[in-house]
C-alpha cells in the first residue's frame, strides 16, 4: 500500500491522482490564475488517435457537469475514441477553500492562461468544449492561442458585455445564506441562468419528474460540495466581462442553445456576427439546459463536428452507412484515406487536421 501522507505539491505536480474510473487528477499551476484542478477521462499517450476536447464548465458546477454529461450512453462511442481535459475553474474543486475576491482571475485572464493545462500534459491541440461563462473563457483562450485549437462548440456562449437587466437581477442577489449555505434568491440566480425561466414555468404548470431531477441534483451539489464565495466570484467575473471578439477566430465554431433557455437570444446575437462559412447555430426546440434535456441531439451535433475536422470518422451516424472513404491528407500526397481491413479502427480515428466544411439544421439529432 502506498504511504497515506498527503503528497506536497510539487509530488503531485510532477505526478497524477488515479482513481478507479480509469480517470486522472493533476493540479497545475499557472503564472495567474493559481492552482488549477484538471480531471482527465481517456490516455494522454492515445492522442493522436483519439479527439481531444477542452471542457470548461458554467456557473454554480464544477467538472462534473461535462463529466455527467460525457458519461451517458448517446456519448459511449464518442467517449471511447476521444479524450477529455475537464477544467475546475479556480476554487470550484470539491470542497475547496473560500478564495479571496483578488485572487480570482477574470474571463479573459483564466482564458489565456488554460495554455499552462495543455503544456503541462503535453497535449498539442483540442477542440473547446464550453457551456455558459465556461463557453466564454474557451472562447477567449481560443483567440489568444488559435494554433492549439481544432475549433469550438460552445454552449449558450455570450458575445457581449452584461446588460442592464442582467446586472439588474444580480445587484439583488444575496449570497449569504444561514451557516454559510446557498441563499434561496442565489440559488433562483443560478437556477434561472442554467435552465432558463421558461423551463421553469413549465415545471410549474406541469408534471416532468426527469426536469426535476436535474433541477434538484444540480441545487443538490451546489449546496453540498461547492464553495458559495467562489461561486460568487465566478458570477462577479462573468458579470464584469468584456465584449468577445468572437469573429476574429478562424477556425470552425458551433454555437448551441435551447429555445427555452435564458441566453437563447444573446446566443442568436452572437451568430449573426460571425462567418456562416465558418460558424453555425444549432437551436434546440423545447429545450432550456441542452445537456440534461437533449443530450442526444447535443451528441449528435459534437460528432457532427468532429466529422469536419476529419475526427472520429469510425464511428457511425445513425441511418447513415459507414462510407469507406473520406478526403484529407496522407502520407501519400491528396490521395484519399481508405477504410481497409489492414487498417485499425484507431488508425482510422487517427485525427487528420486538414478540415472538412459541416453544416448542422436546426432538426439535427431529432
Amino acid at each position: 500500500m502506498a504511504n497515506d501522507k498527503p503528497a506536497s505539491f510539487e509530488e503531485r505536480r510532477r505526478g497524477s491522482i488515479s482513481t478507479p474510473q480509469e480517470k486522472k487528477k493533476y493540479l497545475v499551476r499557472t503564472e495567474r490564475c493559481g492552482d488549477i484542478t484538471v480531471h482527465v477521462q481517456g490516455d494522454i499517450s492515445q492522442q493522436e488517435k483519439r479527439a481531444v476536447f477542452l471542457t470548461v464548465h458554467d456557473l454554480g458546477c464544477n467538472h462534473w457537469a461535462w463529466e455527467d454529461f460525457v458519461n451517458r450512453p448517446c456519448m459511449t462511442e464518442i467517449k471511447d475514441r476521444s479524450i477529455f481535459i475537464h477544467i475546475d475553474v479556480p476554487g470550484h474543486e470539491d470542497n475547496a477553500e473560500a478564495l479571496q475576491e483578488s485572487q480570482f482571475p477574470s474571463l479573459q485572464t483564466l482564458g489565456e492562461d488554460l495554455v499552462t493545462v495543455l503544456d503541462f500534459i503535453h497535449v498539442r491541440y483540442v477542440i473547446g468544449l464550453g457551456e455558459g461563462a465556461g463557453a466564454n473563457v474557451l472562447a477567449r483562450f481560443a483567440l489568444a492561442h488559435p494554433s492549439r485549437t481544432l475549433g469550438l462548440i460552445l454552449i449558450n456562449c455570450t458575445g457581449t458585455v452584461t446588460s442592464v437587466k442582467e446586472n439588474f437581477k444580480a445587484k439583488f442577489v444575496n449570497w449569504k445564506g444561514k451557516e454559510g449555505s446557498v441563499s434561496q434568491s442565489a440559488e433562483d440566480y443560478l437556477v434561472f441562468h442554467k435552465f432558463g425561466h421558461m423551463l421553469s414555468e413549465q415545471l410549474m404548470s406541469e408534471s416532468n419528474p426527469d426536469k426535476e431531477k436535474v433541477m434538484e441534483e444540480f441545487l443538490h451539489r451546489l449546496r453540498d460540495s461547492i464553495n458559495t464565495n467562489n461561486v460568487k466570484l465566478f458570477v462577479n467575473a462573468f458579470l464584469n466581462r468584456s465584449d468577445l471578439p468572437l469573429k476574429q477566430y478562424k477556425s470552425d465554431i458551433l454555437l448551441i442553445t435551447g429555445v427555452l433557455g435564458s441566453y437563447a437570444n444573446v446566443v442568436e446575437k452572437l451568430y449573426k456576427d460571425l462567418d456562416k462559412n465558418k460558424a453555425t447555430l444549432l437551436k434546440i426546440e423545447r429545450s432550456g439546459d441542452v445537456l440534461s434535456e437533449a443530450p442526444a441531439k447535443v451528441a449528435h451535433s459534437i460528432l457532427l463536428f468532429c466529422k469536419g475536422q476529419g475526427l472520429l470518422t469510425s464511428i457511425t451516424l445513425p441511418g447513415i452507412e459507414r462510407q469507406r472513404t473520406f478526403s484529407g491528407s496522407s502520407n501519400e500526397g491528396d490521395k484519399p484515406r481508405r477504410f481497409s481491413r489492414g487498417m485499425s479502427m484507431e488508425e482510422y480515428d487517427k485525427p487528420n487536421i486538414r478540415r472538412l466544411s459541416i453544416t448542422i439544421g436546426e432538426n439535427a439529432g431529432k
